[in-house]
């Protein structure tokens, strides 16, 4: 009976988990149709891409020339150049190109407007033009802006027609692809170019560029992109004319295939660190045309654009043509069309998953997700199921770029997510009830952190320890056993309760465990139970924190009960102990080793120096540098043969140096050396400061010819 009451019991949480994992999947699913996730899903794509696209360098066919701010800068200073440049300047990176070899020259700038210079600047730049073997001229197609709504009579350089384009357009919102206004550029660019193209891209909804139209509808005719434009314009010189075809999903060139979605774009495949090709300053390509015309020897070597496709664009900021992509955030926008001829030539466009094969793949792991989690009736089971699953979606996505595919994270994640937390959620219900009735059982003579290990695995409840480097705080209040005689027990009580609460609160919140109160005394340490690989620098803040509260609070101490309260901190890092300890039945979590007995013993060493904190050598060292300080000395404590190396924390390694300090460093230096009355004499300048005042005895001690190994020897703990 009992067996199948616990399969009973077993199937129900399955069932209830399946449900639940179900439900989480269809919510997510419903918010990724309607767009919601996007805003998640984009910054995910970007960790993708930044994360493979170093790992494939662009490619070498692909060149990029930059009119960079360097080139206006030098256009501006060596020929007086305003901008806009004279048309005519550019015909010398066309020229630069054509003797190179170039397949193709592409500008990404619209011309838009007669030249300022006059008729005979742009004629020169039309000559340039047409002299210039597969060059791509620019328009700008919009749905919105531009003056021309028909395409201009003549016969103007456009690419062939698309097979297919009206069946595909009758399946895809045309307003996206369609569009009815664009501007022209001046006859000189277009009765002389290759082949005209758009350069009007625009960004995901988040403005960040992830993909590059292929192509755009003006009018009846099919306008290819930069990119795709010089392909064709680079075939059409050689004497070729590649089929274009549109069928779904794809964009068919020749023996090319780009996928594409509905609104006619490729999903862009960046490469490099930060996805930019090889690319040459418009300054250096100029001063080499102009070189080789003169005779003489060039910036650069025309070669470097042999058999390349050559792209011209602008990247000075204040040109204003830089736009976010994932893996730059300025990017000129000459790379996007770069990029995209790139994963052209390569056959390197990325794949979104079909919607069905996200659906499914959201409903099994939604539905695997609860029904695990429903199951996993202990801490370790549940933190196992978590460790397995919610990475799985992470995991795929990662796993798909490098095959082609952009696999949507976000939504199978979520779901993944929700059901799991579904399902804890539905576990608490039951079994969490008790749980919570132990922690509040125990909350009032364990730390929170121990009750939650202790539940996580009761065999904590056991006695023993382990080896752990720590930072322990040992800290006392001055003569306080003087004038604790002089107060009443209420007043002496509400002292005592008031100083303890400042201070732990700041050690709390440094982070730090509390391991108990002795009188006055308190007794914290860091790195335990929770690790922590800064705790020096911790216990050091904490340190300055607790000494500063007290000197704004001295005044209210005193006030209310006429004492001056002082406390003095000692601090040392090193291996101890750290665990429950006590009998069978009572226990608690503390800490056992000579690391600790050191720290209470500089706490006492303070008084040898009059000072009120002092950290040892190991907690000196890994503070890295975030603090003021300096060495007080050596000092041998009661009970170590071995001395220890001290130091005395003075601020913030960003607060200035007290007037004292360079005199005191000189004046240790000198009294380590022996030379006594020179040690006197910088120490003598600070009588105010206590270490100072005491070395100064020191050195008057030891005049004039006694020797010191600079080691203090403490008499009393």
């Amino acid at each position: 009976m009992n067996a199948l009451n616990a399969r009973g019991g077993k199937l129900k949480r399955m069932i209830q988990g399946g449900a639940l994992g179900l439900l989480a999947a269809s919510v997510f699913l419903g918010l990724w149709r309607a767009g919601v996730l996007d805003t998640l899903e984009f910054p995910t794509w970007g960790w993708r891409v930044r994360s493979f696209a170093p790992r494939s360098s662009p490619s070498s066919d692909v060149k990029v020339i930059l009119l960079d701010q360097a080139s206006l800068d030098w256009g501006q200073k060596e020929n007086g150049w305003a901008w806009p440049w004279p048309r005519t300047v550019y015909t010398a990176v066309l020229d630069f190109c054509k003797r190179g070899g170039a397949k193709a020259v592409v500008f990404d700038m619209l011309y838009t407007e007669p030249s300022s210079y006059g008729v005979d600047d742009d004629k020169a730049l039309g000559d340039a033009i047409r002299r210039t073997p597969g060059f791509v001229g620019a328009l700008f197609l919009s749905s919105q802006s531009g003056e021309v709504t028909n395409w201009p009579a003549g016969d103007l350089p456009i690419a062939s027609s698309f097979l297919g384009l009206d069946v595909w357009l009758g399946g895809h919102p045309s307003k996206q692809v369609v569009m009815p206004r664009t501007t022209w550029p001046i006859p000189e660019v277009a009765t002389n170019a290759t082949l005209l193209a758009n350069v009007s891209e625009q960004p995901d909804s988040d403005g960040v560029f992830r993909r590059a139209a292929q192509f755009r509808v003006f009018d009846g005719k099919t306008v290819p992109s930069l990119g795709l434009a010089a392909y064709l314009a680079a075939e059409k010189t050689a004497g070729r004319t590649p089929s274009l075809r549109l069928v779904p999903g794809w964009l068919n060139i020749g023996d090319h295939e780009v996928p594409i979605d509905g609104r006619g774009c490729a999903v862009l495949h960046f490469n490099g660190k930060n996805g930019t090709h090889d690319s040459y300053g418009a300054a250096a390509i100029i001063q080499s045309e102009l070189r080789l015309r003169a005779g003489e020897k060039p910036v650069l070597e025309p070669g470097v654009f042999t058999n390349a496709y050559v792209f011209f664009g602008l990247s000075a900021p204040g040109l204003h043509d830089a736009h976010p992509t994932p893996v730059n955030r300025a990017c000129p926008g000459v790379e996007i069309h770069a990029t995209s001829l790139d994963n052209l030539l390569r056959r390197h466009s990325l794949r979104e998953i079909p919607g069905t094969g996200v659906v499914l793949a959201t409903l099994f792991l939604g539905l695997l997700s609860g029904v695990l989690i429903a199951l996993s009736r202990k801490a370790r089971q549940s933190v196992l199921t978590f460790a397995i699953l919610l990475p799985l979606p992470v995991v795929a996505a990662f796993a798909a770029y490098p095959l082609g595919w952009w696999w949507p994270m976000v939504v199978t994640e979520g779901a993944v997510a929700a059901a799991l937390v579904g399902g804890v959620v539905l576990n608490y219900a039951t079994e969490g009830r008790q749980k919570a009735f132990l922690k509040r059982a125990f909350k009032h003579y364990l730390g929170a952190e121990v009750i939650d290990q202790i539940i996580d695995d009761p065999a904590r409840l056991q006695l023993g320890g382990e080896k752990r480097e720590l930072t322990l705080l040992f800290s006392d209040i001055e003569k306080f056993s003087s004038f604790s005689e002089k107060l009443d027990p209420e007043t002496l009580t509400s002292l005592l309760n008031e100083y303890l609460s400042d201070m732990t609160d700041i050690i709390l919140a440094e982070g730090g465990y509390l391991d108990k109160y002795i009188g006055d005394a308190i007794v914290a340490f860091w790195n335990a139970p929770a690790s922590q690989v800064d705790h020096a620098v911790r216990a050091t803040r904490t340190v300055l924190r607790c000494q500063r509260m007290l000197v704004e609070r001295r005044a209210h101490y005193q006030q209310k009960t006429g004492v001056v309260l002082k406390a003095r901190i000692g601090m040392n890092t090193g291996e101890v102990t750290v665990g429950n300890m006590g009998s069978r039945d009572r226990f608690n979590y503390t800490v056992l080793g000579d690391a600790a007995n050191l720290a209470s013993r500089l706490e006492g060493a303070n008084k040898v120096f009059g000072t009120y904190n002092m950290i040892s050598e190991t907690t000196w060292l890994q503070t890295q540098g975030q603090f003021l300080g300096r060495e007080l000395g050596r000092i041998r404590v009661v009970g170590r043969e071995q001395p220890v190396r001290v130091y005395e924390i003075l601020g913030f390694a960003s607060e200035p140096a007290p007037a004292f300090l360079p005199d005191f460093e000189a004046g240790l230096r000198l009294c380590l050396a022996g030379q006594w009355q020179e040690a006197l004499e910088r120490f003598d300048r600070h009588p105010e400061d206590p270490p100072s005042f005491t070395y100064a005895a020191q050195c008057r001690k030891y005049l004039p010819s006694q020797t010191w190994d600079g080691i203090w020897n403490l008499t009393e703990k």
